[in-house]
């Protein structure tokens, strides 16, 4: 078959050309319908118990994570001149389209009790024209005598003070996101430069703007820092600034083709998404210098370019194809999670690894039949000294000190397995972050004066109308509020009991010490001055707004809305769990229906579901690979030794995981799966050249073994620096996920490298050669060709002059 291929390759080389022309064209333009993905990332499938939790939520109440925070700490913050300032840094605000409501300490209301209407006239504490700091300081007295709004807009005791900014979720789930988001923060700091006060954000708006500015930016950096490093290596390996320039061709053209892919598909740049572009430079680079190493050997044999070319294909075409097959099976294994962002990540992927493979068996050899054959210099590399004595040294370990490798080799794993039992699994929104980034810096500023950020909701349902209004489920609704207020992590809770609190406090004449749960006789009272309008009536008032945020319009089901810290999936599960047994203790499950939810469990649960999948995914890669393997070998111990040199690198890489202290979340565990594809591909190569040889030298083991270390050990060097240098590029990341993925796969991958040198020849030397005939009786995908079967070059050259006259 693959001779078949070099034929119709080699033959049609123009018209090859102009297809794939026309492919490149249309996906340039498909590429500029890409979009960044700003809105939330959907992790949980849309049956998963909390995503249906938190949908229901947010039908009845809305959206809670629409609110940027922006915070100052000064004591000095009431003189009246700075009040004024914070007053119009307000006003500026609102006015951006975007922003749909702003609340601060300025907008304080107070209840005022009016017998004659039997109704609470709502007012503001803090007029619009304030006009001496006397006036001021007796405002700020009835303020804090206030405390349904302590800890909630401020901090009396470290002097914080909060804007919280509810912004349009139009504007959140598009571009205009950005510039909403840095309007604000110009302005504020622009307040924070005229006052000599730093300004602190946070909230989610701002945590997910910001991190997607990054992604954007670093998209852009990691695709030119995949080519510098790609280029300088080639170039190094090669010395042929021709072979740097089609090579790099070759998988420009695939960056575009994943681009455009993206688009046809609809789908979005996200942080996984965007590291496909410099993923596919990195791994189909490798497709290149295998095909251009078999190139400069076929041609140093003979000095024929064009038998040089026809034998490239028809001898490596096929082992590529596998090595390509395998890696995008790797990712492929992600379209069978149930978490969409997972299944487009592997769509796109495994799509275009295949398409780079084709590109590089396409373009590479016609590109090279146009051009001058290779000088000396160019094929100098094959002799390169350094490199063949480390060939020979590989060869002595392998026929001389199997024992010692198999010893080294059980002590690292008996070590591995120590350190593995030291791993953990965590994941924290910003812990990706460096720590002295500003996000992350605010975000511990809000956590330390008002405990978090991130929304945390229980809902109870009554089962009854009007039953969220009855003194029993109030009471018990502020026993579990005074659960909570004693757990660190969490923010003051804010519920129905509070609203009712601060009623109690007007209807008794405004008394501080009157803020209390009122009695089921005091409550009778008050509720006629209590009055409610449905959400979008238009005469609907400040207070009643204020009500309805906190019970649904039945007045069945009552809300408690709190904050809560980046404490991580671990300890947010078991925060999840108290809070949930300690609401069923108090809300028997026989009459009430108790909901914890929120972006913060949403997050948190699609996290742990995250690294499920992907762990998912790598055992199913593994199946997988193993299967293709057995395809090739007709026998499950050879299954065996081509998996054991492959699994080796993980295991090790997941023991420096626990050493190091490096937890498991979805940026790390995403090195286990792609590590793992892409080290199986010089297996591959390996074991091809190896059954090449087999057949060679009459099924003598020790030759095959030492020709397939000295011929392919080369190729494997090659692309394994190519692998190690362009997956440690992302060690440039502002993410630490990111810095984690590269350096650890630039690692596992270095490690496979030895181990398919040195423990895959050594496995293969102890097996006794019958295991090894059985293994390769049959030439399922791994052919053996004859040398002499090539192309006719006469009948090439004559197609070549006839083109050319016609032309």
């Amino acid at each position: 078959m693959w001779t078949k291929v070099a034929r119709i390759i080699l033959r049609n080389r123009i018209l090859i050309l102009i297809i794939l022309g026309l492919i490149t064209v249309f996906m340039a333009y498909q590429m500029t319908f890409v979009k960044m993905s700003y809105e939330y990332t959907k992790i949980l499938p849309e049956d998963d118990t909390s995503y249906v939790e938190h949908l229901y939520f947010k039908n009845i109440f809305g959206e809670e994570a629409n609110v940027f925070a922006v915070g100052i700490e000064d004591e000095n913050f009431f003189q009246i001149e700075k009040f004024n300032n914070w007053k119009k840094l307000k006003k500026g605000i609102e006015k951006l389209d975007g922003v749909e409501d702003v609340v601060s300490i300025y907008d304080i209301l107070n209840l005022i009790k009016n017998k004659e209407e039997k109704k609470f006239d709502v007012i503001s504490v803090f007029p619009d024209t304030i006009n001496s700091q006397k006036e001021l300081d007796s405002l700020l007295v009835i303020a804090k005598s206030l405390p349904f709004y302590s800890n909630a807009i401020y901090n009396d005791t470290a002097n914080v003070y909060l804007m919280m900014i509810s912004l349009s979720k139009e504007k959140l789930n598009s571009k205009a996101r950005i510039p909403l988001i840095d309007n604000i923060t110009k302005i504020a700091d622009k307040f924070g430069e005229e006052n000599n006060l730093d300004i602190h954000y946070s909230g989610l708006p701002y945590i997910r703007t910001e991190i997607t500015k990054i992604v954007k930016s670093e998209l852009n950096l990691f695709i030119i820092l995949a080519f510098l490093v790609c280029i300088i290596i080639l170039y190094s390996f090669f010395r042929s600034f021709k072979v740097v320039f089609f090579s790099m061709l070759v998988v420009s053209i695939g960056v575009i083709w994943a681009m455009g892919s993206m688009a046809l598909f609809d789908f979005k740049m996200s942080m996984l998404t965007g590291m496909i572009p410099p993923l596919l430079i990195v791994i189909g680079i490798p497709n290149s210098i295998f095909l251009l190493n078999k190139y400069h050997a076929e041609y140093k044999k003979h000095g024929n370019k064009i038998k040089a070319l026809q034998r490239v294909i028809h001898k490596v075409g096929n082992a590529i194809f596998l090595t390509n097959l395998t890696t995008a099976s790797g990712f492929a294994t992600f379209i069978l999670v149930s978490s969409d962002v997972l299944k487009e990540f592997g769509i796109i992927a495994s799509i275009n690894i295949i398409g780079v493979f084709f590109l590089a068996l396409l373009l590479i050899p016609i590109f090279f039949s146009f051009l001058p054959p290779p000088k000396s210099r160019h094929i100098r590399h094959l002799d390169n000294k350094f490199v063949v004595k480390i060939m020979d040294v590989l060869v002595m370990l392998s026929n001389n000190y199997r024992k010692a490798i198999y010893i080294i080799t059980i002590t690292v794993l008996v070590i591995s397995a120590v350190g593995i039992a030291l791993m953990k699994s965590t994941g924290y929104m910003v812990d990706d972050i460096p720590h002295d980034d500003r996000v992350y810096v605010d975000l511990k500023f809000f956590e330390k004066n008002f405990n978090g950020v991130m929304p945390f909701e229980i809902i109870i349902n009554t089962k009854k109308k009007k039953a969220a209004y009855k003194n029993k489920n109030l009471k018990k609704a502020d026993k579990l509020q005074k659960y909570i207020a004693k757990k660190p992590e969490f923010s003051k809770s804010i519920s129905l009991v509070d609203a009712f609190k601060f009623a109690r406090q007007a209807y008794f004449n405004g008394k501080q010490s009157n803020y209390k749960l009122p009695s089921k006789q005091e409550q009778n009272f008050i509720l006629p001055y209590v009055s409610r309008k449905k959400r979008k009536d238009p005469t609907i008032t400040k207070e009643q707004k204020l009500l309805n945020a906190y019970v649904d319009t039945n007045g069945q089901i009552l809300r408690l809305s709190l904050m809560v810290a980046d404490v991580g999936t671990v300890r947010m599960s078991e925060l999840t769990e108290e809070i949930k047994a300690k609401a069923d203790s108090i809300f028997p499950a026989d009459k009430y229906d108790v909901m914890c939810t929120g972006t913060s469990v949403v997050f948190f649960k699609g996290t742990k579901y995250l690294i499920r999948n992907l762990a998912i995914s790598l055992f199913l890669a593994i199946i997988l690979i193993a299967f293709f393997m057995s395809w090739m070998f007709y026998s499950f111990r050879m299954v065996l030794v081509s998996l054991i040199p492959n699994l080796i690198p993980l295991i090790i890489t997941a023991a420096l995981m626990g050493f190091f202290k490096i937890p498991i979340k979805p940026s790390t565990i995403l090195v286990f799966s792609i590590a793992f594809g892409i080290s199986v591909d010089d297996t591959i190569h390996f074991l091809a050249k190896y059954r090449q040889e087999l057949i060679s030298n009459n099924w003598d083991i020790k030759m095959s073994v030492v020709n397939a270390i000295r011929e392919t050990g080369i190729s494997m060097m090659y692309t394994s620096i190519v692998l190690f240098f362009g997956f440690g590029m992302f060690v440039a990341s502002n993410f630490g996920g990111t810095q984690a993925l590269g350096l650890l796969v630039s690692i596992t991958l270095i490690v496979a490298m030895f181990s398919n040198l040195v423990v895959l020849p050594s496995l293969l030397l102890s097996i006794e050669q019958s295991t090894i005939k059985r293994a390769f009786r049959k030439e399922p995908l791994i052919q053996i060709f004859d040398e002499e079967e090539d192309i006719e070059l006469d009948e090439l050259e004559i197609k070549e002059i006839n083109h050319f006259k016609q032309t």
